[in-house]
């Protein structure tokens, strides 16, 4: 969710990060800042990431968007990552047979620049291996979990007009009682007249 507009900015932020705790999922990044909306209006806006178990991401966008006054914008994107994660796997498997034949080779290894040559390259291939190794926990924790980025805007436009004490709420409401009870003296007129 790109943009939400909220009527508590903070709030709502406070409110995303509960749920997505109970979710099990955890907060990526929080930002809470002020902005000004013309007349000295100024309100709390906030921007908040977080990961969601991707079997509750429906759950968790419809708890998000449920007290939203509007939602400007909705993206959701998904990502095949499959080849790569095979790619990683082969690769994998590929180091730690190279690992193996080095740490064969290492064993039958007599001369100290022989040993060392070796073990430059072992250093190297486990070096190698972790990374892989962590791209793959990064692939398997992308699949287990959805991220989810809320800009959450406080409803200033909603706020009523008021200029220098004017409030043209107040104007509207005042003429329409004013109406009615013309209105009324008017029916209570025709009654008179009628009898």
């Amino acid at each position: 969710i790109d943009s939400v507009i909220w009527r508590m900015a903070v709030a709502k932020a406070t409110a995303i990060r509960q749920m997505t705790e109970s979710m099990g999922g955890y907060i990526v990044s929080s930002y809470i800042y002020k902005s000004s909306y013309g007349d000295g209006l100024t309100a709390d806006n906030a921007s908040i990431s977080v990961r969601v178990p991707a079997e509750r991401l429906e759950e968790a966008l419809e708890q998000i968007k449920a007290d939203a006054v509007e939602v400007r914008s909705e993206n959701v994107i998904g990502e095949d990552v499959t080849a790569q994660y095979v790619d990683l796997e082969s690769r994998l498997r590929n180091l730690q047979a190279a690992e193996e034949q080095l740490m064969k080779i290492m064993d039958t290894a007599e001369k100290t620049e022989d040993v060392l040559a070796v073990y430059n390259q072992l250093v190297s291939v486990r070096g190698e291996i972790e990374m892989v190794r962590g791209q793959m926990k990064y692939y398997e924790e992308s699949a287990a979990f959805s991220s989810i980025t809320a800009e959450l805007i406080p409803d200033a436009a909603a706020q009523p007009i008021e200029i220098a004490g004017w409030q043209p709420r107040g104007t509207v409401k005042a003429a329409v009682e004013a109406l009615v009870r013309t209105l009324e003296r008017l029916a209570d007129a025709a009654i008179w007249l009628a009898i």
